[in-house]
């Protein structure tokens, strides 16, 4: 028998397994919900009295758990209740999720949030170990650090085509998933062969639509050689993305040599139909403002990233989120006194510090 008629029938087999594991999950799911919305009608019906819901629910694990298992303990009902609270339409119910990607989806109070999470996990086939690394990580709240909460969710619900490199791409980037100790210098090739030997997941930080092209990729200008660390391409972008790494603090050499490599791509390696290359400098550490003065000020192809080689707590990430918010709003501020007369300033009222 041909190697490809076997090969094929095994691929057959393993896709019906799948669907029927996937089946199986999702109809675990649907039981979940009908039970919380049964738990929810009759917790209405006790509305009055007090503390009836909680008691509810604790006499039903007692019924159910020793029959059914752990399954059914009170933890696991309320979930189910939470669960109908909700996703109160079970058509809204997502047949590619599981039961315990739909529990890490119910602790994240923010609806928004949750939406985007959920969409992204279905888009990009999202294991439940994924799906928790990237709330972990702060995914959303560090796209919001560079977009607007409506553009990270119309890409998420796929009403958008990312135009912008900024719309996809994070910063910081978290590579704890690398493995690497924690020590107070440590060479760029072992960063990036720590990269390549978790290439996967690393396609998974760097954002949607990422494929890799090469590992230190020589170019040869006249009687020079160098070499670009990671080149990578991004279908939705629809251009080249070069990958410089640096575990020092970043200087404007580093961005005049991404540069150079930019402009070699677009002139040498990119096609007329494709969009101009973009640079990404991976640095341990930078100063925006530098940043910010050693490139010019209508740059799109040029972007800076930190890394991060351990995952940020959640206080980090609120203060992050609050620093990055009270600069747009003190933008936002000088951005509408430019555009003022000396009179109208006169009028305006002073700005006042928002606290967050």
């Amino acid at each position: 028998m041909r190697k490809t008629f076997i090969s094929e029938i095994r691929e057959i087999i393993a896709q019906s397994r799948e669907q029927a594991i996937r089946s199986v999950d999702f109809q675990r799911v649907l039981m979940y919900w009908h039970i919380g919305r049964l738990i929810f009608e009759e917790e209405q019906h006790g509305k009055t009295r007090a503390g009836y819901g909680e008691n509810l629910i604790r006499n039903l694990a007692k019924e159910l758990e020793p029959e059914y298992g752990s399954g059914f303990s009170y933890r696991q009902l309320y979930f189910c209740l939470q669960l109908y609270q909700t996703f109160p339409i079970v058509n809204a119910l997502r047949s590619q999720l599981n039961w315990s990607q739909y529990r890490l989806l119910l602790r994240i109070g923010h609806q928004d949030k949750r939406e985007y999470y959920l969409l992204e996990a279905v888009n990009n086939s999202w294991t439940g170990r994924e799906l928790e690394r990237q709330i972990n990580s702060g995914l959303y709240e560090r796209l919001l650090f560079s977009n607007n909460k409506e553009a990270v969710l119309a890409v998420a619900r796929k009403e958008k085509i990312p135009e912008e490199p900024q719309e996809i791409i994070k910063d910081p980037m978290v590579l704890e998933f690398l493995g690497l100790e924690r020590k107070a210098k440590y060479y760029e090739r072992d960063l990036e062969t720590a990269i390549i030997n978790h290439l996967q997941t690393f396609l998974l930080e760097l954002g949607n639509g990422f494929s890799f092209v090469a590992r230190q990729k020589r170019i040869l200008v006249e009687d020079d050689e160098f070499f670009v660390d990671l080149v990578f391409y991004n279908r939705l972008l629809m251009c080249f993305v070069i990958v410089e790494i640096k575990t020092q603090k970043l200087t404007h050499q580093d961005l005049g040599q991404l540069q150079m490599y930019v402009n070699y791509y677009d002139r040498t390696e990119k096609l007329p139909k494709e969009n101009p290359t973009i640079g990404i400098l991976l640095c341990a550490d930078k100063n925006n403002t530098a940043v910010k003065f050693a490139l010019p000020e209508d740059n799109k192809t040029i972007l800076t990233s930190q890394y991060q080689l351990y995952l940020p707590t959640e206080k980090q990430l609120i203060n992050e989120v609050k620093k990055d918010l009270k600069k747009y709003l003190i933008g936002k501020e000088l951005d509408s006194n430019k555009g003022s007369t000396e009179e109208e300033k006169s009028n305006k009222k002073p700005f006042k510090k928002r606290r967050f």
